[in-house]
């Protein structure tokens, strides 16, 4: 398997390109905030074919660069229905301006053809089988994405603002419901085994059993508190 990741934007938000292999067809996984240069060198340098964009939430520094990378290959894009409305709303999404400077930068709304997630499919796109849960907390429409184990190649899980090396995403913003954060850590995060690759929306890779064994939120969730006031992370 290939996964070529790499932050972009104002706000470092992981891009993700993910591939049976190079020179294969790709999933593209939140191409946020001056994120297309980066997906079309990953392009060029792997020899990728993208067949879908596929979103965790819908917030601007996870889908900033869906419209013009989408028209760049013509590939549809996936999202919960729930945060579809913040690719053409994003400052309502996140109740607060991004002034004038910035807005300048993005381009604001959605691609030709949107898609939209459920919890529990199973998304069968460039040879691969992506499994979404969704897990509110930090939106409404937030999902993860899982990959099986392959061969010698551990499980991986895309968890976007669900989980962070060491954290977990914010809640404070529009949508965002600490209790429902707590609930989805439990439900979707820990039944996962330790060996679980977990690449998020910010920061560096990590695993569940790392974060089983030293994140303060996610070791509260399993032991039924979940009262941690760690530093969270995120937009």
């Amino acid at each position: 398997m290939l996964i070529a990741g790499f932050p972009a934007g104002a706000w470092g938000t992981n891009c993700y390109l993910v591939a049976p292999a190079a020179g294969e067809e790709c999933v593209i996984i939140d191409p946020g905030h001056q994120a297309a240069d980066g997906v079309a060198e990953a392009v060029a340098k792997h020899r990728l074919k993208p067949v879908a964009v596929v979103l965790t939430h819908g917030h601007i520094d996870h889908v900033a660069s869906v419209v013009p990378v989408c028209g760049a290959h013509d590939v549809p894009a996936w999202i919960h229905p729930a945060d579809r409305y913040m690719m053409s709303d994003p400052e309502k999404a996140l109740g607060r301006s991004f002034g004038t400077q910035l807005m300048g930068e993005l381009t604001v709304g959605e691609p030709s053809d949107v898609h939209e997630l459920t919890d529990g499919s199973v998304l069968s796109l460039a040879g691969m089988e992506l499994t979404v849960s969704h897990a509110p907390g930090h939106t409404k429409g937030s999902v993860t994405f899982g990959l099986p184990e392959a061969g010698e190649v551990p499980p991986v899980f895309f968890s976007g603002d669900l989980l962070f090396a060491g954290s977990i995403g914010r809640t404070d913003l529009p949508g965002g419901d600490h209790a429902e954060m707590l609930e989805s850590l439990a439900r979707v995060c820990l039944p996962l085994d330790d060996s679980t690759v977990v690449l998020s929306g910010h920061g560096p890779q990590t695993t569940i059993g790392r974060e089983r064994a030293s994140n303060p939120y996610l070791r509260e969730v399993a032991a039924g508190l979940g009262s941690s006031e760690a530093p969270r992370r995120g937009m």
